[in-house]
């Protein structure tokens, strides 16, 4: 079989269908999410096993089911394989968020009751 690698450092080992390495820098271009059977394709598993061990709850890393369909963090495929999380957002062109969620709190928290009593 004929690799058309450009990359010399992808040049010894293959993954997935492609044919190309699953590198960090490859890995880190997905994004901050991404599709379930790319991050199956990551860690060498076919589409069909994919789906099936999403639904099973044994994919390698979570999963997010939004309607019918599956997706996956690439910060927990880069945790699953050992490599370090990148600092801030993994969007591009990530800036530190206007939210102030530090500043908000509750005087009468809705698990205790406010009052001392137990909720019915």
């Amino acid at each position: 079989m004929t690799s058309h690698n450009t990359d010399p450092s992808e040049t010894s080992r293959t993954s997935g269908s492609s044919g190309r390495v699953w590198t960090e820098a490859r890995i880190r271009a997905l994004g901050a999410i991404t599709d379930l059977p790319t991050a199956g394709r990551v860690f060498g598993l076919g589409r069909s096993l994919s789906y099936e061990l999403a639904r099973t709850g044994d994919f390698p890393v979570p999963v997010i089911r939004a309607g019918a369909r599956y997706k996956v963090p690439v910060a927990g495929i880069l945790t699953a394989l050992g490599l370090p999380p990148s600092c801030g957002d993994l969007t591009t062109g990530g800036g530190r968020s206007v939210d102030h969620h530090h500043e908000i709190s509750s005087v009468d928290p809705p698990h205790c009751g406010g009052d001392g009593k137990k909720e019915p």
